[in-house]
């Protein structure tokens, strides 16, 4: 995975005006800013994806439909079109993206990651099939559809093949993703 150049920010929220590498931010634990989008279809499936094997967080465990950090200078749906693009080549505009809202989270992953981040969440409803996605390899090992009711199955009896997002993060998606399907 490349490094990247992204804001740094304050423990509220606000830029810094400082820029640093995402591998120093994740060394020193500074805050910074990443967006995750959900992906829904109309017939009530949801888009997971596999993390690449060779990811230095959660590798081989599923995981949001897309994710990743702001680069500098990006506004969050920005960053939310050029990641959904780049991790399973599919092209949003901003009227596809629902906002839910962004949460604050500090995570140490490993001795060497500290998390500290401002999560953007989005849903989004994906019209074409998944044999049209072009996966990026170095990110994304594989994507799968699940039932909704599937995947709450899923994360209660097999939480391990899972990032850890923790349950509360798990129920608010998902009911965000049925309200939209009512």
């Amino acid at each position: 995975m490349a490094d990247e150049l992204i804001d740094i920010l304050t423990p509220s929220g606000s830029l810094t005006g400082e820029v640093k590498l995402k591998s120093e931010a994740h060394q020193k634990g500074l805050w910074h800013a990443s967006v995750q989008i959900w992906i829904y279809t109309s017939n009530g499936l949801i888009l997971i994806q596999k993390r690449a094997k060779n990811k230095d967080t959660y590798p081989n465990l599923w995981d949001i439909s897309v994710a990743g950090h702001l680069s500098a200078g990006d506004t969050p749906i920005e960053a939310a079109i050029r990641e959904i693009e780049e991790e399973i080549g599919y092209t949003v505009t901003p009227e596809n993206l629902i906002f839910l809202k962004t949460i604050q989270k500090s995570k140490r992953i490993t001795s060497s990651i500290i998390d500290n981040e401002f999560n953007h969440l989005y849903i989004a409803e994906l019209p074409i099939t998944i044999s049209k996605l072009k996966l990026q390899i170095e990110e994304v090992a594989e994507v799968k559809l699940i039932s909704i009711n599937e995947f709450e199955i899923e994360l209660k009896n097999k939480p391990e093949t899972f990032v850890p997002h923790g349950s509360e993060y798990y129920e608010f998606i998902t009911k965000n993703i049925k309200h939209k399907l009512l």
